[in-house]
């Protein structure tokens, strides 16, 4: 038998992108560690009831003059309540979409340029 001897399937592996780990939480895969924490602590907002209707990896089409030209993947969408709605009767929601972030590449910051001016919601960014 001649050739190249091949290594094992998964001797080797990939550099994870951006060094983040990849994370499996109740069935769903992430991108990274912080971006599972972040689903947990979503989790207990919505268990309080100061947020509802998560959903994750919202996606958004990028429209510029009638053509679209990319989408948007955010990593949570979601209502929240808002600070001056604490009374049962008052309840005023908002709607927020977050992105786990730790590198801000020119494509994410061109993106997020394009998305909140066509859909008027600010990406709310966190660690």
């Amino acid at each position: 038998m001649s050739g190249a001897q091949h290594a094992p399937r998964g001797a080797y592996r990939r550099r994870p992108k951006y060094a983040a780990l990849p994370t499996v939480m109740n069935g769903f895969r992430f991108a990274s560690k912080a971006e599972s924490r972040r689903y947990a602590e979503l989790l207990l907002l919505g268990a309080a009831g100061e947020i509802r209707n998560l959903e994750l990896q919202p996606r958004f089409p990028l429209i510029v003059g009638g053509e679209r030209v990319g989408v948007y993947v955010g990593d949570f969408r979601y209502d929240e309540r808002t600070s001056d709605s604490r009374s049962m009767w008052m309840q005023e929601w908002r709607d927020v979409v977050e992105d786990v972030k730790g590198v801000k590449t020119p494509v994410y910051r061109l993106k997020k340029r394009i998305f909140e001016a066509q859909y008027g919601i600010p990406i709310r960014e966190t660690k």
